[in-house]
């Protein structure tokens, strides 16, 4: 039985544990040992980002450190993971940084890839729209982007599409960016509103009941302008609906 390292961000280890929990429990599900290893940090991606890149380092060899020993690491974070397969290779030696990239997987691509997997016992008798978040798009082919003009997949909606019920609405635009991009939101904070405000028109005109997304960071920042405007609209990272942890439509 293989092991898994289970790598829980930052901000869904504090504001979204929900999140941590469907991860684990699908990995469970589908024959994994999954380890925490409590003194995991952040992967660095803000400090890299924001050109502390001596500093980031220093994270990324500690990071290397915990989960060498696991033979795959798994997260429930785009942005993370291609912290770590695309951008660890400025930070890391090319044999660590190789070994990482091998085995670190975000967790729709590891249930899709790696799992294969083919069949869910869950019902979610609900519309969705899925917002495709850049990280997982542009740096993880979570889903083919448009500009790359290749024959079109979907990983994120094939494994949605296994979940009974559950009713798939496609909105303008969810390709585009939601405007988040880290510190780009504090450096361009009206630009990234805007961006926000534009994403959650397309989403309001799909008429679906929730707004699903696999990375919280995106899905933090446009909750944050719908709360700013009194919008009730409802989030839900795409685990929470494959694992069975949402199942019925919230008040």
């Amino acid at each position: 039985m293989k092991n898994i390292g289970l790598f829980i961000p930052c901000f869904i280890d504090s504001i979204y544990p929900n999140v941590a929990i469907a991860t684990t429990k699908l990995l469970k599900q589908n024959g994994y040992n999954v380890f925490y290893p409590k003194d995991q940090t952040c992967c660095g991606q803000p400090l890299y980002n924001s050109g502390y890149h001596d500093n980031s380092k220093v994270l990324a060899e500690k990071f290397y450190d915990i989960f060498k020993e696991y033979d795959y690491i798994v997260a429930p974070s785009a942005s993370c993971i291609s912290m770590v397969k695309v951008h660890y290779k400025n930070l890391l030696p090319q044999e660590k940084y190789e070994e990482l990239k091998e085995k670190s997987y975000e967790i729709i691509e590891f249930l899709h890839d790696i799992v294969q997997l083919k069949d869910l016992d869950v019902s979610f008798p609900h519309s969705i729209s899925i917002h495709k978040s850049c990280h997982g798009l542009r740096e993880l082919y979570l889903a083919t982007p448009d500009e790359l003009n290749l024959p079109y997949h979907d990983k994120v909606a094939n494994l949605l599409n296994l979940v009974k019920d559950i009713d798939i609405k496609v909105m303008d635009h969810d390709q585009e960016c939601c405007g988040f991009g880290g510190t780009f939101s504090f450096n361009e904070n009206e630009l990234s509103v805007k961006m926000g405000k534009d994403k959650l028109e397309n989403f309001k005109n799909s008429n679906a009941d929730f707004f699903v997304g696999y990375d919280n960071s995106c899905m933090m920042h446009l909750k944050s302008i719908s709360d700013f405007e009194k919008e009730d609209i409802k989030y839900l990272h795409v685990v929470e609906i494959l694992s069975g942890l949402k199942t019925k439509l919230e008040s």
